[in-house]
């Protein structure tokens, strides 16, 4: 494996990455500018550990924006392990959005920053809280945009939680790795561990429990809590864990995200080897490679930001995390089969049609329509000898057209393969409650100019669990019954450990010894279980070599 392939990966990807971030369209406005959730806006303060804050107040929520969980990683510290933020004086306003950490705009997602001192935090409180509520704290997805504020947590909060959203370094910020650098590869992984510790510390001043402590999020941000499931510094921030569309124990074959994206063993991991290749290569542009890698990293830290941003795919290159140090001691897919990995209870799952996304947006819904001989050609790159093995159990006659069929290929032998594995080494171990959202009436939130039908798409979720006007807006009845009922199945699990409470569907663990393990399909009009192996494949994929 070549880590040379690295950005032609993130060449093939880099028109899809705005929707990994699952919605981040613009950041999320307090109360004070939303209908509908109260009266209008005042004021409320509390104490944690580095002085007052001063958030926004409603009839039902408090809401704190853009408070400083982490020292500036600017300059010398530019990558470096987080620090502690500094104590202030007075009052700190937090009624607004704090900065988003270094990022440049998509064709999909029209936000940039170039602001490094972006390690901040979001608070949404119960108004009223009468004994210490749980606290899900939220790590957003794709690694290259998105921050904490664009995820609105007001209805997880009418469920009675506290709920945290973070911002943590992206792209070459987050992943960047040199010779004798400490932390290489992980910095956003300790930056996420630094957050969850801040929990720890200030929970309490907002209501909430610090020792029942959910940590959540989709696609990318599943993926690192798949990574602090098996890292020592994350042991006893959280109690529970959910994952959504996450890639941690998936490899990625050939062609699957793009014509000329070589394979690899591992979605979003690489050899701390690999993470350094991958940063020597992305910038040697920038004029500081020298015999000295102590001067490298010097010369690199007083670039300014906006010089790095402009290295093609730079943030993109970095959508993976390192092993093999400090923070991911061992790769986290071995460590999870062996059941090196935190007792913690897990609810995790996928969509349906994941792979439906990075289809579409390469190819249909772009007015590049993917063929028949396109079908062909991409068989034969991921699977070889194999090829017409896999167009015989997937013939374009069942499908309405070939990008349908080649997503459904991807979705079962990479997506719902590895979410399979997860599943059942997590089950080994721990309470785990799988699920598959199933939803293919999902509204899709992304300005597209070609006509493509995605299903329950990748991170097509995540819009029924927070609030999302531009989604919400086009829900059913039917979609809008089933939003109440994800969130609640959510307030359960972070309350108690599992999803299952007064008036829902009853919800099973998930169970290795059982003839099909209980998969809770989530549907607008079934909430129930799916026999999920057969419904993708899961034996023809076992068995084929």
């Amino acid at each position: 494996m070549r880590s040379r392939g690295e950005p032609r990966r993130k060449a093939g990807a880099a028109a899809v990455v705005a929707l990994l971030c699952a919605g981040a369209a613009a950041p999320a406005a307090p109360d004070a500018a939303r209908p509908g959730h109260g009266a209008g806006p005042d004021t409320v303060t509390v104490r944690i550990d580095t002085g007052q804050v001063r958030g926004v107040r409603t009839a039902r929520h408090r809401i704190f924006q853009g408070v400083p969980y982490a020292g500036p990683p600017k300059g010398a510290y530019r990558w470096a392990p987080p620090r502690p933020a500094a104590r202030w004086h007075g009052v700190r306003d937090a009624t607004r959005p704090g900065p988003l950490c270094p990022q440049v705009p998509s064709p999909y997602a029209r936000v940039s920053s170039e602001e490094e001192d972006c390690l901040v935090l979001n608070v949404t409180a119960p108004a009223q809280v009468r004994r210490p509520a749980p606290v899900l704290v939220w790590i957003h997805g794709d690694g290259s945009v998105g921050g904490g504020s664009f995820f609105d947590a007001r209805r997880l909060a009418d469920r009675g939680l506290v709920v945290v959203t973070v911002n943590y370094r992206l792209g070459v910020f987050g992943g960047f790795a040199h010779p004798g650098l400490k932390g290489s590869g992980t910095f956003a992984l300790q930056d996420q561990q630094a957050a969850l510790r801040w929990v720890r510390r200030n929970a309490g001043a907002f209501g909430g429990d610090a020792g029942n402590v959910t940590v959540a999020g989709s696609s990318y941000g599943a993926s690192a809590i798949t990574g602090h499931l098996t890292s020592p510094g994350a042991r006893g921030l959280f109690h529970r864990a959910a994952l959504s569309s996450g890639e941690g124990m998936m490899d990625m074959p050939a062609g699957v995200m793009g014509p000329g994206v070589p394979g690899y063993p591992w979605f979003v991991w690489r050899s701390a080897r690999e993470m350094a290749d991958i940063s020597a290569e992305m910038t040697s542009s920038l004029g500081c490679a020298a015999p000295d890698p102590a001067r490298t990293l010097r010369c690199l830290r007083a670039l300014p930001v906006k010089k790095i941003l402009k290295v093609p795919y730079i943030m993109n290159a970095f959508q993976v995390f390192g092993y093999g140090n400090e923070t991911l001691p061992d790769l986290p897919p071995r460590a999870l089969r062996a059941g090196r990995f935190h007792r913690v209870p897990v609810l995790s799952g996928a969509t349906r049609d994941e792979h439906r996304t990075f289809v579409g947006m390469l190819y249909d819904a772009v007015h590049k329509p993917f063929t028949q001989e396109d079908y062909g050609r991409a068989l034969t790159t991921a699977f070889g000898g194999h090829a017409e093995r896999v167009r015989a159990k997937y013939p374009l006659s069942q499908f309405p057209s070939p990008a349908i069929a080649w997503s459904a290929v991807v979705t079962d032998r990479m997506w719902a393969r590895g979410t399979h594995a997860q599943h059942t080494a997590l089950a080994r171990r721990v309470p785990t409650y799988a699920y598959e959202f199933a939803d293919r009436d999902a509204p899709m939130y992304l300005p597209l100019p070609g006509r493509f039908d995605f299903g329950a798409y990748h991170a097509g979720d995540t819009p029924y669990l927070f609030e999302d006007a531009a989604a919400q807006s086009r829900f059913t009845a039917a979609q809008r019954w089933l939003s109440g009922a994800m969130t609640d199945h959510w307030a359960a699990f972070a309350r108690t450990g599992t999803p299952n409470g007064p008036r829902l569907p009853a919800w099973r663990p998930y169970r290795n010894a059982d003839a099909r393990p209980y998969t809770q399909s989530l549907a607008p009009d079934r909430i129930a279980p799916v026999d999920y192996a057969a419904e993708h494949a899961l034996e023809f994929w076992r068995r084929l070599p």
